[in-house]
């Protein structure tokens, strides 16, 4: 592949899960990539020096400062002088008991999840918007259509909070040729993703039945999820330089992944439509009656 049709992928969190698939396929492809993750000697040893001609090893912990990650951006930037596609991967899933975990449990949901995507994302963009060109990957994930799954319920809102972020950041960034990519993957067999232990932060003897009941779920799905993260990885690949399944294919906002996201993202909107057609004749009638003066007198009322 010539340069010139080489991208330059800087991929977050490709120690393990999707990220370390996504490292895999981008190279069999012929791009380049900065792989990057919080421990960098983790790294050295799953791309061994031999694979490196085109992959680039950065330490980057996205729950770091702002100031901090913008600064290892521009490290990034150096390296081979541009990045074409951005990948937000980097993240994980506090089991928590809303009550239990409360703001603190929330925070730190927030700052790896929601806050690093931004950092990344916003220490990228002047140069993605002066070169009018680059696409922005975010991975969230259908548990933001299933937040009644306890005790996921602060993860399932990090992954709704970055769903509408890519969606604001995609008209705001649409005139300057940059494209946006909120991808929503179901149940997919990647190590070590239910792997943290209950958070607690104030204990609620009330909810050790729910609490039980909610980490021996996620325990028992660990390693029987029928999603391949290496063909979704392919996948997502073919979307971005609209390749092989993407080809001719209009390029999408949204990429549900699985046939289990499938089902969820569906049910959930069947639901709402279901309870907006019950409730639309009462609940669409709370406007103004009248012309402008009696709206006036209803106003200070």
């Amino acid at each position: 592949m010539g340069a010139l049709h080489q991208k330059i992928w800087l991929i977050t969190g490709t120690s393990s899960g999707f990220g370390k698939r996504l490292v895999v396929s981008v190279l069999a492809r012929g791009d380049c990539v900065i792989a990057t993750a919080r421990n960098i000697e983790k790294l050295k040893a799953i791309f061994p020096a031999a694979e490196r001609s085109r992959l680039h090893l950065l330490q980057l912990d996205v729950s770091d400062s702002a100031e901090d990650v913008q600064q290892r951006m521009q490290d990034a930037l150096a390296i081979y002088g541009r990045i074409d596609v951005v990948v937000n991967n980097a993240g994980y899933g506090v089991k928590a008991v809303l009550e239990e975990g409360g703001s603190l449990a929330a925070l730190t949901q927030f700052q790896t999840n929601v806050f690093g995507v931004l950092n990344v994302t916003n220490a990228v963009l002047p140069h993605m918007r002066e070169r009018r060109s680059g696409t922005v990957v975010i991975i969230g994930s259908r548990s933001a259509w299933r937040p009644e799954v306890s005790p996921a319920g602060f993860y399932a809102a990090s992954k709704a909070a970055v769903h509408a972020i890519g969606e604001t950041y995609a008209s705001e960034l649409r005139p300057f040729g940059i494209r946006v990519l909120v991808v929503a993957p179901g149940a997919f067999r990647t190590e070590g993703v239910h792997a943290y232990p209950a958070t607690i932060h104030n204990h609620v003897p009330a909810y050790d039945g729910t609490r039980t009941a909610g980490m021996a779920r996620f325990a028992a799905l660990a390693g029987t999820e029928k999603g391949d993260p290496a063909r979704a990885m392919e996948l997502l690949v073919d979307v971005v330089k609209g390749e092989g399944a993407a080809a001719g294919r209009e390029w999408p906002l949204w990429l549900v992944l699985g046939r289990d996201a499938y089902a969820d993202v569906r049910a959930k909107t069947a639901r709402l439509l279901k309870t907006m057609d019950a409730w639309e004749d009462v609940a669409t009638d709370v406007e103004f009656v009248g012309g402008p003066l009696q709206q006036q007198q209803q106003q200070r009322q």
